[in-house]
């Protein structure tokens, strides 16, 4: 948490050096699970997150708390169980945008490189996504798959059919001009 905050701290700096920055207060994360009983979906709408678009650099952190699922009985299982909320509160991505430019106008590929921390394991990572510019505008999206074994997120024997052992991550963040 404290490289987290470290890096946070290094992106709120480079802000007043006069580079283009951007803030997302409410990004979106959305996880779906093939579950062979039943499909496991939930959203989270509390994730927040920065971007200097001239230097590619990007953190976000989401509150793991925040995910709102169609039963309460699987939030609560999904906190309590998988990702032990209380000792793991957040999740959080430090890392660099590559293969933009910011001069184009509509949709381009990206890539996201580097750490993301979930469930106390930071993992090296590199996923495709995508980047708009617009109106004073940074859209960001990805989608890309997580294997829970990574972040040693267990799945009790019981529940074994219930739960993939790769989940779909979605993010959606728009950004708007800091």
């Amino acid at each position: 948490m404290k490289r987290f905050l470290l890096g946070f701290s290094l992106l709120i700096l480079s802000v007043s050096a006069g580079a283009q920055k951007f803030r997302s207060e409410k990004g979106s994360i959305t996880f779906f699970s093939d579950g062979a009983i039943e499909d496991i979906v939930a959203t989270n709408t509390a994730a927040g997150s920065l971007l200097n678009s001239s230097t590619g650099e990007l953190v976000f952190i989401v509150p793991i708390l925040e995910f709102r699922f169609s039963k309460s009985l699987m939030r609560e299982h999904f906190n309590e169980k998988y990702m032990e909320t209380e000792r793991y509160p957040k999740s959080t991505f430090m890392g660099k945008l590559v293969g933009y430019d910011v001069t184009k106008a509509g949709e381009q590929n990206v890539k996201a490189v580097g750490k993301l921390t979930m469930h106390g394991v930071t993992q090296n990572i590199e996923v495709p996504g995508t980047i708009e510019f617009a109106e004073g505008k940074a859209i960001v999206k990805s989608k890309f798959v997580v294997k829970l074994v990574d972040y040693k997120i267990k799945i009790p024997t019981i529940v074994w059919q219930n739960i993939a052992e790769e989940v779909e991550l979605r993010i959606d963040f728009t950004y708007k001009t800091i």
